[in-house]
């Protein structure tokens, strides 16, 4: 893997996902296993209760510059300001909004939030550090 960092302006060409959160480990940052009482991170041992698990912002794009196409996914707390929430409290907003529509499978991201961060990602020309 090579250190050179830089910047990249670049269009969304489409969201590669519709589950925009993750539990994360709060050490490694890895996706944590979870059952019903309790978290494991695989990479690092750590483990806790489920209900202590904190969530994590994943957003997979397709992204084009004047040349190539590349898959970029992008992490954390940089997409606060998209959503206009921290990952823990869309996690929130989600079950609960899953809750109140009926909804059995509670951490599904709705179809109008999918729609949402398509109308809000696609077509617009970003700068990714890679």
């Amino acid at each position: 893997m090579s250190s050179v960092r830089g910047l990249l302006a670049a269009s969304v060409t489409s969201v590669q996902n519709s589950c925009f959160i993750y539990p994360a480990c709060q050490k490694c940052f890895s996706r944590l296993i979870l059952d019903s009482r309790r978290f494991n991170c695989l990479k690092c041992g750590y483990t806790g209760e489920a209900k202590d698990a904190s969530y994590r912002y994943r957003l997979s794009l397709k992204i084009a510059d004047t040349n190539d196409l590349f898959d970029i996914t992008v992490f954390g707390s940089c997409l606060d300001p998209f959503f206009g929430v921290t990952a823990e409290n869309l996690k929130r907003c989600i079950q609960d909004f899953n809750q109140l529509s009926g909804e059995t499978h509670t951490d599904a991201s709705p179809a109008e939030l999918v729609q949402a961060v398509e109308t809000c990602f696609i077509g617009k020309r970003l700068i990714f550090g890679v």
